[in-house]
């Protein structure tokens, strides 16, 4: 049966755990190379790698880039170029977290989560234009979160950067509507991944509140489903996205949060 994405190339940022990985296992399966790209073990990556490779049948690379370094997404983007020869599809899924008070929060803190989660995806995107346009083929996907579409509070620079990757998922599509390529953000409410299990196990631990009321009361006090979205949800919709089916939806916000920024 001919796999869906054979001969087709993505980079996924953030792709050594987590949702990310999930996302590079799924596109691997679909039949397309993938470069990843993450913190993590080394030999644990290059495990990850000779299993995708193997499994698949498909090409898979990795590059350890700072991504608050633009010198060393060039560098990424260098390889993932002259090992895939071009990148049909772009994940920018790599960020992170840190809470404070606006009054607290530390400018080194915010400095780095606009560069990570905000700016990486600027010069991603920047660098795989030129070759999509000239295929008249290409998919952007940028992992956003229901914190692109609303706010909490304590969460200033993770707000702001999802927000910032909304718009410029949508300014992306209004450039290139008639070049086929689309550019949609997705919005999920908490994954469930193991960084968020030891989050629960942690607040369990500090509180004395049961592990299930931790998850139901805090964690999922804001999702009506008291659902967690889950890795595999996320990455199928990315492989919608990337079909011939996807095609027409651009410029898109998608939540997937149980309902959370409908309240």
């Amino acid at each position: 049966m001919e796999k869906p994405l054979k001969d087709k190339s993505a980079l996924v940022t953030g792709s050594t755990s987590g949702l990310g990985k999930g996302i590079a296992q799924a596109l691997a399966a679909a039949g397309c190379n993938v470069m990843l790209t993450g913190l993590g073990d080394a030999a644990e990556i290059e495990a990850l790698r000779k299993e995708l490779a193997s499994t698949h049948g498909i090409k898979v690379g990795f590059h350890h880039a700072d991504l608050a370094n633009p010198a060393e997404i060039r560098g990424l983007m260098a390889q993932a170029a002259a090992e895939f020869g071009t990148i049909d599809i772009l994940v920018n899924n790599a960020g992170f977290q840190f809470v404070s008070p606006l009054e607290d929060f530390p400018e080194e803190k915010w400095n780095a989560m606009l560069a990570v989660n905000l700016s990486a995806a600027f010069h991603t995107t920047k660098a795989v234009l030129p070759s999509m346009r000239a295929r008249k083929w290409g998919r952007i996907i940028n992992i956003a979160s229901v914190h692109g579409l609303v706010a909490s509070p304590f969460k200033s620079a993770y707000v702001a950067t999802k927000h910032g990757l909304v718009g410029l998922s949508k300014v992306t599509a209004l450039e290139t509507a008639r070049d086929g390529i689309t550019s949609n953000a997705i919005c999920p409410g908490y994954v469930e991944t193991a960084v968020v299990h030891k989050q629960i196990d942690e607040q369990a631990r500090v509180t004395g509140i049961p592990r299930e009321r931790v998850i139901e009361e805090v964690i999922l006090a804001k999702h009506p489903s008291k659902e967690f979205v889950q890795v595999e949800h996320v990455a199928a919709y990315v492989l919608f996205l990337c079909s011939e089916a996807g095609s027409s939806t651009t410029g898109a916000a998608i939540s997937m949060d149980g309902g959370w920024s409908t309240i």
